[in-house]
């Protein structure tokens, strides 16, 4: 799943954003409260490890001049709420990024 979502921010202010916020975008996907692990493995991308229902998403965020893009690695046991989960991401990222 990949998910691209405009900004108007430096990638500065995004990378601070996601630092303090990325438990708050992804914390709240369907079937409950989720665990979210994050990593910096280059300056514009963050790296997610997303647990909930017992299952495990792994995934990144790319930050670029003009948007971000969310790429979520969903297991099979959990598509069935893919939908639910982009439009949380979508919601909370366009709060995030306003």
């Amino acid at each position: 799943m990949q998910i691209t979502l405009p900004h108007n921010l430096s990638r500065e202010e995004v990378r601070n954003r996601l630092r303090d916020k990325a438990q708050d975008i992804l914390g709240q996907v369907p079937g409950g409260m989720a665990e979210v692990e994050t990593s910096w493995p280059a300056e514009d991308r963050m790296a997610l490890s997303v647990s909930v229902m017992g299952q495990v998403m792994k995934g990144d965020i790319a930050i670029a001049d003009k948007d971000v893009t969310v790429t979520l690695e969903l297991p099979f046991t959990l598509t069935f709420v893919q939908p639910m989960i982009e439009g949380t991401i979508r919601e909370k990222g366009k709060e995030l990024l306003a």
